[in-house]
Order: structure tokens, then C-alpha cells, then sequence
């Protein structure tokens, strides 16, 4: 175990953020939990990577952003997130595509302020609607789906109701935040001293 990562988990409000961490960490969300509004809370995990080792990680769970209004300015994520995170956790319900909106602008905000810092960002669709209402769902996925293939993100689409979809996403989150750590970028140090013999005049 090396060091704690920093993720903030964002996005609009009701879309199951807080439900997701708990979920992952605890394992006791079901349809009877209520979950209220979150202002801001700290959750710390160890989380494997697909390498078979544990990460810490320390999870930012964030206020949730209102919806894109037309007239008002993109939603702003509190500006001490940004900059400071290892990696962002974007989250939307599918059978809400608003939220899904919501996380373009943020995705923009997140890249401006990052500096050259490296930092990983997966996009979780929460899918909160049973399949039968599959129609808005897959237009609303399958456009996250294609968003993340232009910005190059990691896309998953999960039911917080079952734990082990959640899985793979943070596997793959940790895995990311701590590639394993290169053979030695220094030049290989000989422990032999080179004996120079003094030639005699």
C-alpha cells in the first residue's frame, strides 16, 4: 500500500452518488435505504487494483449539482476539488438525461484546471429504472457511451442495487491511480569501483 489517492465523486443532484459509495464500501443499500442529500462527506477505501494489491483511497462525495438551466452558467463544482484530485468519479442516472448534460461542462472545468497534473476520470451511468422503460435509457447511455469514446474515458453503466456491478469500475479507478511502480528510472548504479591504475612516469 503506498499512497492515499484523492477521487471526488460529482454530478447532479439525486442521481445516487452517495448510494454508490456506500454500496461499494458497505454493502447495505437496498430499496428501503434512504439516502438524503449530501453536502459533503469523506469516505476512505481500500480498493484492489487488478494487479491483486489494496489502494487506499479517499473519496470526496459531493454536494449534487443542479440541472443546466438555460439562462444560468454551466454547474460549478466547489473550485477546492479542482486541481487537488487524483481522480473524478462522474456519475448520471440514465433515465434522467439532464444529468447526463450536466457532466459535459464539468468534464471541461475538471480538464482546465488540472494543469499537467495526470489525473484519471471514469463516467458511472446509475441505471435507477427497471429495463422496462429501456427506451430513454439506451438513448441517454448510449450517447454517455460515445461521449466517453471522444473524450477517451472509461465508461460503465451499474445498478447500485447490485453490488458487484460496481466492481469493475473501481477496480479499474485504483488500477489506474497506481500503475505499478516502473523497474527504476535511474540509471543502473554499479557498486564496483573502477580501479584506474596510475601509470608509472
Amino acid at each position: 500500500m503506498g499512497k492515499t489517492t484523492r477521487v471526488v465523486v460529482c454530478g447532479m443532484k439525486g442521481v445516487g452518488k452517495t448510494a454508490l459509495l456506500e454500496q461499494l464500501i458497505y454493502g447495505n443499500v437496498t430499496t428501503n435505504t434512504e439516502i438524503h442529500p449530501t453536502i459533503e462527506d469523506i469516505y476512505v477505501a481500500n480498493i484492489e487494483t487488478d494487479r491483486g494489491t489494496k489502494e487506499k483511497v479517499r473519496f470526496y462525495d459531493t454536494a449534487g449539482l443542479e440541472p443546466l438551466q438555460t439562462n444560468a452558467s454551466s454547474p460549478q463544482l466547489a473550485r477546492h476539488y479542482l486541481g487537488f484530485a487524483d481522480g473524478y468519479v462522474l456519475v448520471y442516472d440514465t433515465a434522467k438525461p439532464e444529468s447526463l448534460d450536466v457532466l459535459f461542462p464539468l468534464k471541461k472545468d475538471i480538464d482546465k484546471h488540472k494543469d499537467k497534473k495526470e489525473i484519471t476520470i471514469i463516467v458511472i451511468g446509475n441505471r435507477t429504472k427497471p429495463d422496462v422503460e429501456l427506451n430513454n435509457l439506451e438513448n441517454t447511455a448510449s450517447k454517455a457511451a460515445n461521449w466517453c469514446t471522444r473524450e477517451k474515458l472509461r465508461h460503465y453503466e451499474v445498478n447500485v442495487l447490485d453490488r458487484p456491478s460496481l466492481y469493475d469500475a473501481f477496480v479499474h479507478l485504483s488500477s489506474k491511480l497506481n500503475p505499478p511502480p516502473n523497474k527504476s528510472t535511474f540509471p543502473q548504479l554499479s557498486m564496483g569501483r573502477k580501479t584506474i591504475k596510475a601509470e608509472a612516469p
